[in-house]
């Protein structure tokens, strides 16, 4: 489970993530969208425990930068952070020596052939294309069978077939009971397997919605994403606050 209470990052004057609170539930996909600079990737990585921020976060009822924490946790950034002189397999044996992890070559060997990596265990990182490295920092990512992952825009640069596997991976986590975050700014790609929705505009959230909510009401999930990024109706915030409205149109970083 992950728990944001009252999360307020800032970056000098500028106010990234504005008193966040919200959680993510055993067994469900929640996605953050919004435009680029909405915040969506300053509450990942300060979940993650990148970021020095104010309020608290607890991962499995663990503050996020315990060690307990960091045990239950898979991040996997928005830009790959391979390292150049390690060969892809070598960054799977430092995740695991980093965790602990016993018998875990097979895993290693079941998420390579998942990824279409397995001919290439012995690349080095500098040597992969963007691409490549995405999957690669999955697999590393995923190694540890984490029970809460975040996910940065991480379908970006991904090949159709990592794509399709990905979102196997996904459900299949899901029904594993993990709790999942994913940060996107195309609705469009997680349309068919999110549980929960949150709009951000200017570090706040300006919509959130379940599933439910959407198929009961039969509300257009995209339009409403629009209308507020957009600022095309004001009518559409109607769990914004009277700050939001007055942000709305006007993106910020």
């Amino acid at each position: 489970m992950i728990e944001v209470k009252n999360v307020t990052k800032k970056y000098g004057k500028l106010l990234a993530n504005d008193d966040l609170s919200f959680t993510v539930h055993p067994g469900e996909i929640s996605i953050l969208v919004g435009p680029n600079g909405a915040g969506k990737s300053t509450i990942i990585k300060s979940i993650a425990g990148l970021l020095r921020f104010q309020g608290e976060i607890l991962i499995c009822g663990k503050k996020n930068k315990s060690m307990d924490a960091k045990r239950n946790l898979g991040y996997i950034p928005e830009i790959p952070a391979l390292y150049d002189m390690l060969t892809i397999w070598e960054h799977m044996e430092f995740i695991a020596r980093a965790y602990s992890l016993e018998n875990w070559k097979e895993r290693a060997d079941s998420l390579f052939e998942r990824f279409e990596l397995s001919d290439k265990k012995n690349k080095l990182g500098s040597e992969l294309s963007k691409g490549m490295q995405q999957k690669v920092s999955i697999c590393c990512g995923l190694l540890p069978n984490p029970k809460v992952i975040l996910f940065d825009e991480p379908l970006v640069g991904l090949d159709p077939h990592a794509i399709k596997e990905l979102k196997n991976i996904l459900v299949e986590y899901k029904t594993d009971g993990a709790a999942i975050l994913l940060s996107t700014h195309m609705l469009d790609s997680v349309s068919e397997f999110w549980d929960s929705t949150n709009i951000m505009m200017g570090g706040k959230f300006a919509a959130r919605r379940t599933r439910k909510e959407v198929l009961g009401s039969g509300e257009d999930l995209e339009k409403l994403f629009f209308d507020i990024t957009e600022g095309t109706k004001d009518n559409t915030l109607q769990s914004a606050s009277t700050t939001d409205r007055k942000i709305v149109g006007k993106e910020k970083p």
